[in-house]
Parts: structure tokens; C-alpha cells; sequence
């Protein structure tokens, strides 16, 4: 967003929001370059001046959660934005590769951690269920490995058109669909490999393993829960979470907001706000960095899958555009995959704000073990890409075939494509890292904890 470059919550308290209308007014960014005539009135524009006007300057995260998600303008809620036709791809669209490396990561964490007898695989966001699809092929294929396991996917999806793609896609209609409007689990199905499949509006409403019932009362579940593997899978999810965004000034740190532009009466700008806010409580005291983006709905889901898999095992594959606490204005949107204006014809193009790995790995408060992140090239390197892509390629006698597959490697692996621009990062047991002396007997030597796939070669137990 040059806006902010150039220049260097939903949370705001009554106080603050008392004195907006005459003290925002001296300090505000211009939201680009764009003409009024390329600044279309969109029935989210129109919905965000109404909101504006009533309640004063908005945050940059509440402006990222009614663009992306409001139940009825919503960019993710009523359309298919993934693909060529749509506004930007996804690794899974690119090749069939990526999906099924972590397929086999899975496997392998379920191989370290014991073989449990059940294990449940969530996917947060999952797009199209491209991904998935590929997962459960590989888990098809390694049938001689998971026969006598129990396996069920779980998806947490907000979005009403992407729910019913993720459905044809994974089931192709061969089995009818449950649906419950009202209930935490507002659809069921069988995948096409016979595997059930629920989908969630809320990670909170997802079982902790794959016992509990999930038509019992959600407190009832957490009670009634047992020791269990869960394995949560989030790609592209976290970058598109509200992020506050702070500017570094002589008074302090100060968060910026997005208000009406006083000379145009139809378009939005950014403002500093003039005192501090409730958000300010999440920066790092020691923070070097002259303007900061922080996520604590990021927080949230974190602390959760860390409560999780400190209690019932498991772990979390995260991969996701981000840094390691080191950059500072990431917010941008996408349109017809090409960067677009954050403010401009708001509901129309995709927000998303780099993921802080740093962050992510404070608010897991040390109850689980986390490794990365790594580049998303040395992942798949470390996972055996080159060999897969070799099989592939030897089995595909079509030119067009074999250009596809190393194009789709090309765009995964090449540094100025998405090699480097995504990391990968996991949460694991403690245990996992550091061995079960806990659980062992004194007269026990302490087993070697296997090493973890993709952040080391991978290693077959």
C-alpha cells in the first residue's frame, strides 16, 4: 500500500470516539492515485460511508472484516474469487505436488507421534477443497499404511459459495449432503474415498478429536473430550485475518484509521488517530519498527490450537505469505490477479496483510513447541518435491502435460515467484521436540525424537 509507505479495531474506546469528528481532521494519507472516475460506488462502499458517518473513522481491521466477510457484501461470502478467472491462485491450483507433500507430512506426524488409532484433519479456509482432495489421495494411496485408522475432515469455511465447491469437489455427488442452517456443523457429507466430512463456521465448534459428538452442546463436548489426534492445516488463511496497522509519530504510537475524504464525498482515506487506542496493548515494548501491522484474531486461533494440541496431540502446518517480525506496511488488495488499491470500490478485490510468524509464535505462550518459518521452496525441497516431480514426469507421455507439471513446479520453487514469498511454520507437542521423559520410567533410556518433515529431510520411521 504506497499510501503508507510514502508516509513512513473493531476496539476503540468512547473517549477516543467522542473527539473524532474534530481532531482527525489535521493528520490523514490521501488513498492513492486513483481518479474519482476509476472509484466505483460499490454497495460496500456505500454501506462503509453510512457506517463512517454514524460512528466516526474506522480501523483498519474492522474495514478488513466488513470487506471481506459481512454476511451480506462480503468479498468471500457469495463468490468464487480463486483460479485464473478469479482475482488470484493458490498453491493447490498450481499443481497437484503441493497438496500432496503435505499429504505425506501428515502421515508422517501421525507416524511419529504413535499411529493413533483415529485421527481428524482440519483445514482452515480450504478454498476450493483442492487441497484436501489431494491430502486424502495420498492418504488413498498409502491405504496399507492407515488401514486400521479412523480417519474424518473437518472445514471451517465462512464463505456459503465456497462451502458448496469444497462439497462437489471432495464428495462429486456421490454421496447426499446433510445440511442444518442453524446447527455448528451446518453440513455433512462422505468424500468420494468414503471418509466423513463436516463443515464448521467457527474453529471453537470443531471437536477436539474425533470422538466427541458433535450434536452435543459445545461445553459438553470439551468435557466429554478424550485423548485424541487432530492434525490442523491453515494455507492462505491467517494473511487474510483483520490486521490493526500503527504509525510510529513523536507522540507516540498512533493507529491508523480510515475516514471519509472531506474534498470527495464518495471515497476513503487513512487518518492517524490522535490519541492511543485500546489495540496499542498488542506492539512489543521493545518494538524497533517505525510502523507495525498486528493480528489478534490471529491470536486467538493460535492460542486455541496450541490449548488443543498440548491436550489431545496432533500438530499445525501453517503456510502463508509473511516475515519474521521484520516488515512493516503489508496491507494490499488483489484484483484479477494484479495489485489494487486497498480503498478503491471496497467488496470488489481481496485484503490481505502479511502474516507475522513472530507473532504467531509469542501467542503460542510456550504450550507448544514451534518450528519455522521456512521458506516455502526449502519445505517442499526438504518434503521431496524434485523426486515427485521426477515420477510424475516420467509417467507423462503428453508434452502438454509435462510442461504443465514443470511450470506448476517452476511457479512453487522459483525465489522471485512464490519460493520465497511463502513460509512455512508448525506447532507440535513439546514432547515431540524434546522427548517423553515425563512419561517415562526413571530406569528408561529418553527415546530421540524423530526429526519433523520439511524442516528436515524427510525421514521414513
Amino acid at each position: 500500500m504506497s499510501v503508507l509507505a510514502q508516509a513512513g479495531g473493531r476496539w476503540r474506546s468512547a473517549a477516543a470516539r467522542a473527539v473524532i469528528p474534530c481532531l482527525w481532521r489535521g493528520k490523514y494519507f490521501c488513498s492513492g492515485k486513483e481518479p474519482v472516475e476509476n472509484n466505483p460506488v460499490t454497495p460496500m462502499l456505500r454501506h462503509l460511508l453510512y457506517k463512517i458517518k454514524s460512528t466516526g473513522p474506522i480501523t483498519v481491521a474492522e474495514y478488513m472484516k466488513e470487506v471481506l466477510t459481512n454476511p451480506a457484501k462480503g468479498y468471500y461470502v457469495y463468490r468464487d474469487m480463486l483460479g485464473e478467472q478469479g482475482d488470484f491462485i493458490t498453491s493447490p491450483e498450481i499443481s497437484q505436488i503441493f497438496g500432496e507433500l503435505l499429504g505425506v507430512w501428515f502421515i508422517s506426524e501421525w507416524m511419529a507421534s504413535g499411529k493413533s488409532a483415529a485421527f481428524q484433519l482440519v483445514e482452515l479456509g480450504p478454498g476450493r477443497g483442492t487441497l484436501t482432495g489431494d491430502i486424502l489421495r495420498v492418504f488413498s494411496q498409502l491405504g496399507s499404511v492407515l488401514k486400521n485408522c479412523d480417519m474424518s475432515i473437518h472445514l471451517v469455511e465462512v464463505s456459503q459459495k465456497l462451502s458448496e465447491i469444497q462439497a462437489l469437489t471432495l464428495t462429486e455427488e456421490k454421496f447426499p449432503l446433510e445440511r442444518s442452517a442453524g446447527s455448528p456443523v451446518y453440513m455433512k457429507g462422505i468424500t468420494k474415498s468414503g471418509i466423513p466430512v463436516s463443515w464448521y463456521r467457527d474453529l471453537q465448534d470443531v471437536p477436539k478429536d474425533s470422538t466427541a459428538d458433535e450434536a452435543a452442546p459445545r461445553q459438553q463436548r470439551l468435557e466429554e473430550a478424550v485423548l485424541g489426534y487432530s492434525f490442523y492445516l491453515a494455507h492462505e488463511f491467517f494473511d487474510v485475518l483483520p490486521v490493526h496497522k500503527f504509525q510510529k509519530t513523536p507522540q507516540g504510537w498512533r493507529e491508523v484509521f480510515i475516514d471519509i475524504d472531506p474534498q470527495v464525498s464518495d471515497k476513503l482515506r487513512f487518518v492517524l488517530a490522535p490519541c492511543a487506542t485500546p489495540a496499542e496493548v498488542f506492539i512489543q515494548h521493545d518494538e524497533t519498527r517505525d510502523h507495525v501491522e498486528v493480528c489478534p484474531e490471529a491470536g486467538v486461533i493460535i492460542q486455541e490450537l496450541a490449548q488443543r494440541i498440548a491436550l489431545t496431540g496432533g500438530a499445525a502446518l501453517i503456510a502463508d505469505y509473511g516475515h519474521d517480525g521484520t516488515k512493516t506496511d503489508t496491507f494490499r488488495g488483489f484484483c484479477g490477479h494484479k495489485l489494487h488499491d486497498v480503498l478503491i470500490a471496497p467488496g470488489t478485490a481481496d485484503l490481505t496483510a502479511d502474516v507475522d510468524f513472530s507473532y504467531l509464535r509469542r501467542m503460542a505462550q510456550g504450550r507448544v513447541a514451534s518450528l519455522g518459518p521456512i521458506k516455502q521452496q526449502t519445505f517442499l525441497k526438504n518434503m521431496g518435491i524434485d523426486v515427485r516431480l521426477k515420477v510424475l514426469l516420467d509417467k507423462s507421455a503428453e508434452p502438454s502435460l509435462r510442461q504443465q507439471l514443470l511450470q506448476g513446479y517452476d511457479m512453487l520453487m522459483n525465489p522471485k515467484k512464490m519460493g520465497e514469498r511463502f513460509n512455512f511454520f508448525a506447532l507440535l507437542p513439546q514432547e515431540r521436540l524434546h522427548g517423553r521423559s515425563h512419561q517415562m520410567n526413571a530406569r528408561q533410556s529418553e527415546p530421540s525424537p524423530s526429526p519433523v518433515a520439511g524442516f528436515s529431510e524427510l525421514a521414513w520411521q
